[in-house]
């Protein structure tokens, strides 16, 4: 699987074009992230809530990877921390996460938040 961040707004995923945030999953599905649920609790989308959170935890994996935007504005919060202690957790602006996905993925199963905007 290949992901890239060619844009502000815009993530590709083996040629798939995205323009909203995504979760990808260790098995290689992709999905439109739930941010609505953050937003509720929190008014912003930029505070990843463990509900939210618990909504991406169906599938076992070594690494969260958070791309946090092209300004770095998406955060996990304390207690969405507490959901995955134990597990490597990796926030990083999108563009830089999309490296790292691109260079562990197959090494590692992970668990991918893309925010492909602010």
């Amino acid at each position: 699987m290949k992901i890239e961040y060619p844009s502000f707004g815009r993530i590709t995923v083996d040629g798939n074009v995205y323009d909203h945030d995504i979760v990808v999953y260790p098995s290689g599905r992709v999905e439109r992230r739930k941010k609505w649920i953050s937003k509720e609790k929190h008014g912003t989308s930029h505070r990843l809530d463990p509900e939210e959170l618990r909504e991406y935890l169906t599938e076992d994996f070594d690494l969260l990877l958070v791309g946090t935007g092209m300004y770095g504005k998406l955060s996990l919060l304390p207690d969405s921390r507490k959901l995955v202690e134990g597990k490597e957790v990796i926030e990083l602006p999108t563009g830089e996460a999309v490296k790292v996905f691109n260079e562990d993925s197959g090494k590692k199963r992970i668990l991918a938040i893309f925010h492909v905007t602010c």
